[in-house]
């Protein structure tokens, strides 16, 4: 566990946030491999930080990409302390079905926010990561 946090420490470094909403302390990575369970359940993971989530509550969100499929795996809340965190998103994909090899996943750290006049909390994107993986 402190390895696999050690490097994603190191890509937290490397890493610039791509939206305007992000703040400094804010970033997420995607783990180079991602795993496919014979009942066809994606496990996707990596490391997050945040900083403020005065504004709403934060969640890690990943989409996985293969090929022209596409589907959004799981959701984790997020612990906005400005330390480092690990997470992993699960879901059981029926259609379309995942193959192990090469894929594509945009993991997202995601904030609601209650800025509407109705008080209707609205996404605010913090910062993303579109990482080439390996599913196996």
């Amino acid at each position: 566990m402190r390895a696999r946090l050690a490097v994603a420490a190191g890509a937290l470094l490397a890493l610039t946030a791509t939206t305007a909403h992000a703040g400094p302390a804010d970033a997420v990575t995607v783990d180079p491999q991602g795993t496919i369970a014979a009942d066809g359940s994606v496990t996707l993971s990596g490391a997050y930080r945040c900083a403020d989530d005065s504004a709403g509550p934060v969640f890690v969100s990943s989409t996985l990409v293969q090929g022209e499929h596409s589907a959004g795996i799981g959701g984790t809340q997020a612990v906005c302390d400005g330390r480092l965190h690990p997470w992993t998103n699960s879901a059981v994909v029926k259609d379309p079905t995942y193959r192990p090899g090469k894929a594509r996943v945009e993991a997202t750290l995601m904030q609601l926010t209650s800025e509407d006049e109705l008080g209707l909390p609205l996404p605010e994107f913090l910062v993303e990561q579109d990482q080439d993986i390996t599913l196996v």
